[in-house]
């Protein structure tokens, strides 16, 4: 395949050239002098006169709103009905083709930032918006530059959580910061999802990856629970599981990001499990084989979430350029670092709990 490289999903230079320049004519009225100053324009009935020349104290753009059709009411005029949905399917239209053609570009990790914007957070975004109703707290201790890695807890049976926080920062920053999520290797073993990992910007849960991401100053998102945390009973629900080795503390320490905790409220009722098939995990290769109220008595209608009411909340970061290179090194404070992060998201936790009304509203 040729290189591809990125256009603009609302790029209008297909769609029409540059304008004319408005004609100006020069002459007067009949009989007046040739450098006599053109007498001003009458204004109409709820209008502002234009004042013509620089004198005037107007540019093209007041100009134009000046002489806009006006309403009644003041407001102007909208635009014909329609409108709106055809430059919808032109800019449609113009994605295809550049899916078709090539004309798009992905970085070394699979990441497919156009497809990402425009087609999987779609999708995801009525998830998130109408089914969770995720609400998004301290999203701004993000920085808006720069890598940051972001530690949250873990939960859920499937690994939804993981997404909706991808799209909290996405639509919540102020920045609409991308989320790279660092991903367990069965995500990628797995067929078609694999590939939409990749494409979303998901990549194997490595140090190197990581480092090499955060390096790039991008937005890494972390759940050290891993596995443990996800597949962990409904009984143990919002109890943190072991944060691993630390991991995640020593990359931060030697690419100097901040470290944002993150605490998700919700996920855990999404999938209530009450038991596991250890037995058929392991034949099927899989970490858990989960037993909910609703999976797998009925099915495929089982493996619908129930509709629980989210909160996701941002902490304040805790920053990591202040310790040496050589930090990284030292286990006594990679332990204290991942403890801290740890208590900052179960204390955060609890808070949470403590406020929340009810499980789905």
């Amino acid at each position: 395949m040729a290189d591809a490289k990125v256009i603009p999903f609302d790029d209008d230079r297909s769609r029409g050239g540059a304008q004319r320049p408005a004609r100006r004519r020069s002459g007067g009225p009949r009989g007046a002098a040739p450098d006599a100053p053109a007498a001003p324009v009458s204004a109409l009935p709820g209008q502002q006169a234009v004042s013509q020349g620089p004198q005037g104290g107007q540019g093209p753009q007041e100009a134009a709103e000046a002489v806009a059709p006006q309403r009644p009411d003041g407001e102007g005029v909208r635009e014909r009905p329609g409108a709106h949905w055809d430059r919808r399917i032109a800019g449609g239209l113009a994605f295809l083709r550049r899916r078709i053609t090539g004309e798009y570009e992905v970085d070394e990790f699979g990441y497919d930032e156009e497809l990402t914007d425009q087609v999987l957070m779609s999708l995801l975004r009525p998830f998130h918006e109408k089914y969770f109703r995720v609400e998004v707290k301290g999203v701004e201790n993000i920085p808006a530059e720069g890598g940051a890695l972001v530690v949250a807890n873990h939960s859920g049976t499937l690994p939804l959580d993981g997404l909706m926080m991808q799209v909290a920062v996405h639509d919540h920053h102020p920045a609409q910061r991308h989320l790279r999520l660092l991903a367990a290797d069965l995500v990628f073993m797995l067929p078609v999802v694999n590939e939409l990992a990749r494409k979303a910007g998901h990549t194997l849960a490595c140090a190197e990856d990581a480092q090499a991401l955060l390096e790039r100053g991008e937005v890494v998102g972390v759940m050290p629970e891993g596995f443990k945390g996800i597949g962990k009973p409904f009984s143990e629900r919002y109890k943190l599981q072991r944060f691993g080795r630390g991991g995640f503390v020593s990359t931060a320490l030697r690419t100097g990001t901040p470290i944002v905790p993150c605490s998700i409220v919700g996920a855990e009722e999404i999938y209530p499990m009450i038991g596991n098939a250890k037995t058929l995990a392991r034949l099927l290769g899989f970490p858990y084989f989960p037993i909910t109220p609703t999976f797998p008595w009925l099915g495929p209608a089982g493996l619908v979430p129930l509709p629980t009411k989210w909160t996701i909340q941002f902490g304040e970061p805790i920053p990591t350029d202040g310790y040496p290179p050589e930090a990284a090194e030292d286990p006594m404070l990679m332990f204290n670092l991942t403890d801290q992060v740890r208590e900052q998201i179960q204390h955060t936790l609890y808070k949470l709990l403590v406020q929340r009304r009810s499980v789905f509203f």
